[in-house]
């Protein structure tokens, strides 16, 4: 038994072996039988209830003797080079950060359904793409069935209510689009946030579809729409810093409470939203509104941008005390958080969005 255990560890010390094979986490102690990988346990449960097969804990279960043999002549590095072996460089791989449907749909679109090894047309890679989600209504916030279309050649993102003989009732151009996972937000555990910028301000939709793997395929066709047309009109951009711009998902979003520009208005509770590549600070009355109420520009230090805790002299907040000051070249911008958790995890996001250097 202690000669099993060892030969176990020998195993999960090896480099390739340290880290999840499906999102990453540090220290997987699960073996997937079947596939002859090591997961965490939140992955381990998606190899559980799939097809993939059998899962066993290092820790608290018996690991036969061939089954040992089995995961040595396997291990993730193996793994990795047979089944994604072929990954779309657009195709959204997730990190331990990331909501289940991305982990589930990652899983079972490597081991299941075999779509990275090669041979098989990509189910992503179309210029058009018509089904239906469930959008929240812009006046009654119920969400309601409507017709969507992806048209790579009018380079857009439409969508209909009944059918399309009336023509779109709203357009969201690829120029500008991104489309971020916001299960809790949405209040659904396959909850798509979609914004466009269309003027001077974004435009949000709230989706969702019941299927995983439906509302997934959408995600993933509209990072190869954003892939495609950064290809096309950056073409001497290198692809490594082509694809964590095709989409984005926030730094941080929650309430915090603001005062206005003179500093002596009420402070109001709004649902703010940090999008530290566009380096911008929204803010919403409602944490599902089309649009934002305002923004916060947040730029370098160097230019002049700083972020501090507490409150000017003479100010104090309404419910919440923790307070947090923007310095701009301009003017100061005056929050309060609910609590010096939140305080210290968005100064923590604002510093780091004003380490960089504007572009």
């Amino acid at each position: 038994m202690a000669e099993r255990s060892q030969k176990v560890l020998e195993l999960l010390r090896l480099p390739e072996n340290s880290h999840c094979a499906d999102c990453g986490h540090p220290d997987p102690v699960w073996a997937s039988c079947n596939v002859g990988v090591f997961v965490c346990l939140v992955c381990s449960g998606v190899h559980r209830i799939s097809s993939i097969g059998r899962v066993k804990s290092t820790q608290l279960d018996y690991l036969e003797h061939d089954l040992i043999e089995f995961m040595r002549s396997h291990g993730n590095r193996r793994a990795k080079d047979e089944y994604e072996a072929c990954v779309p460089p657009f195709y959204y791989q997730p990190t331990e950060q990331d909501c289940m449907v991305l982990k589930e749909q990652w899983i079972r679109a490597k081991y299941e359904r075999k779509e990275f090894t090669g041979g098989k047309e990509c189910v992503y890679s179309v210029d058009y793409k018509e089904g239906f989600l469930w959008k929240k209504g812009r006046d009654n916030g119920q969400f309601q069935k409507r017709i969507f279309v992806y048209s790579e050649k009018e380079g857009v993102l439409k969508y209909y209510i009944g059918d399309k003989r009336s023509g779109p009732r709203g357009k969201l151009d690829i120029q500008t689009l991104n489309a971020t996972f916001q299960g809790e937000k949405i209040d659904h555990h396959h909850g798509l946030e979609i914004t466009c910028v269309q003027g001077e301000r974004t435009r949000s939709i709230y989706v969702y579809h019941d299927d995983g793997k439906e509302i997934v395929d959408w995600y993933n066709v509209l990072r190869y729409g954003r892939y495609r047309y950064l290809k096309k009109n950056f073409p001497d951009t290198p692809e490594a810093l082509l694809i964590p711009k095709i989409t984005r998902n926030y730094t941080k979003s929650g309430y915090m409470e603001k005062t206005g520009p003179t500093l002596k208005e009420a402070f109001r509770k709004r649902w703010f939203t940090l999008d530290s590549e566009e380096r911008k600070l929204l803010y919403y009355r409602r944490p599902l509104d089309p649009y934002e109420q305002g923004r916060v520009f947040i730029g370098s230090t160097k230019c002049g941008y700083q972020v501090a805790e507490g409150f000017p002299r003479g100010i104090k907040g309404n419910k919440w005390d923790a307070g947090i000051t923007i310095t701009t070249p301009d003017r100061e911008f005056v929050f309060t958080c609910e609590n010096t958790k939140e305080q210290k995890e968005w100064m923590e996001a604002l510093r780091s969005v004003m380490s960089r250097p504007d572009q």
